[in-house]
């Protein structure tokens, strides 16, 4: 999702289905901020599956520090508006990667 500027809403930029962390990394700005909601396949160790709904904001280095504001200040509505508990944020698009997003739940499970 992105901030319509002139609107002063978040809207939906674009919609993905089956594709993975590190396929989405490529699907986003470099240098524009993004808000992410990404519902992912975590296998347990018992061998239980869920599907934890994330929230990843997306604040590249290299952005205009107004829109970087801008995303900051809509950030907390959104993730409470929505009721989103796994929120994480990457400063560099490369980070996105599927170790990285294990890693992140890997303390809410």
């Amino acid at each position: 999702m992105k901030i319509d500027k002139d609107k002063q809403l978040v809207v939906l930029d674009e919609e993905h289905e089956g594709i993975s962390p590190d396929e989405l990394k490529d699907e986003l700005p470099e240098r524009q901020p993004r808000f992410i909601v990404y519902s992912y396949k975590y296998q347990h160790e018992d061998g239980r599956v869920s599907y934890p709904l994330c929230f990843i904001f997306s604040s590249p280095v290299g952005c205009k520090p107004e829109q970087q504001m801008m995303y900051a200040g809509s950030k907390n509505k959104l993730v409470q508006t929505a009721e989103l508990t796994k929120v994480f944020e990457i400063r560099n698009t490369e980070d996105l990667t599927e170790e990285w997003l294990r890693e992140k739940l890997g303390f809410f499970h």
